[in-house]
């Protein structure tokens, strides 16, 4: 759980509408049951909502610091018809915080949302398309989730309202662990000096990366390399995002993992 002491708000330079804001801007009214969930339907897809996931991990904190010492973050990744490379370094652990879906479906998809209960959501750049959700279930999504996001693999969307950028080289270490080949990224595993449980420890967790390492190909690690090195400047990354309500986050969520077949 290096994430606890990894990362600090003060990391981060956020601004909306061009200007400087809080973290409360972008979160407002966090809470101690608010929890984060990350969609996404591409290779290394996630990496793209690098800052705003790792925002809301220093507020799942800020909440109750004391959490800081033995719980990992309430944070869950969706992975849409097939995994999409582990993207446990991020501390989406244990693994079942990594949801494989191995569904196109977006109405699974959002009853998975709605399992876990996400109230602040990310979801991949997509047209948005109009599904027929099971009774009900879009009704809980609204009456629940406070926040939504349109993020892009890439790392940044065109006309994006919100700019987060990095601070500190610290706030990159969880993109570079995650492009590591899966064997390097779980090759020490030691005990850290504060002697507290991490997930590096675990049997569970290099077995995990190994798994999800099968999801992806050397070229999707070199591309996603690429992309993240695009973003920066002096070694430390801006990305953008697009603030929006639930019904268009539900509307491309229901593309996600099928935009390629709806746009030809």
């Amino acid at each position: 759980m290096h994430v606890a002491t990894l990362l600090k708000p003060e990391m981060f330079e956020i601004a909306i509408d061009g200007a400087p804001t809080a973290i409360a801007g972008l979160f407002p009214d966090w809470h101690l049951h608010d929890r984060f969930g990350l969609v996404i339907d591409e290779a290394f897809g996630g990496i793209g909502a690098t800052h705003l996931l790792q925002v809301a991990q220093t507020q799942y904190y800020a909440a109750r610091p004391s959490r800081r010492e033995n719980v990992y973050p309430e944070i869950y990744a969706f992975h849409i018809g097939k995994g999409h490379g582990a993207h446990a370094p991020y501390d989406f652990w244990p693994r079942r915080r990594e949801v494989i879906l191995e569904t196109l479906d977006p109405r699974d998809v959002l009853d998975a949302i709605n399992d876990r209960g996400i109230t602040r959501l990310a979801v991949p750049n997509r047209p948005p398309v109009t599904v027929e959700h099971r009774p009900k279930e879009v009704e809980a999504a609204l009456d629940r989730i406070t926040s939504c996001f349109v993020y892009g693999a890439m790392g940044r969307v065109a006309g994006g309202d919100v700019a987060i950028t990095g601070r500190d080289r610290r706030t990159e270490f969880n993109p570079n662990q995650v492009l590591r080949p899966s064997p390097a990224a779980s090759a020490a595993r030691t005990t850290p000096p504060s002697g507290r449980p991490v997930k590096e420890t675990e049997d569970g967790y290099t077995a995990w990366l190994i798994e999800r390492g099968r999801d992806v190909t050397d070229a999707d690690r070199a591309r996603a390399q690429a992309r993240r090195e695009a973003l920066k400047a002096d070694g430390l990354a801006t990305e953008t995002y697009h603030r929006t309500g639930v019904m268009d986050a539900l509307g491309r969520l229901a593309a996600a993992g099928r935009w390629d077949h709806l746009a030809a």
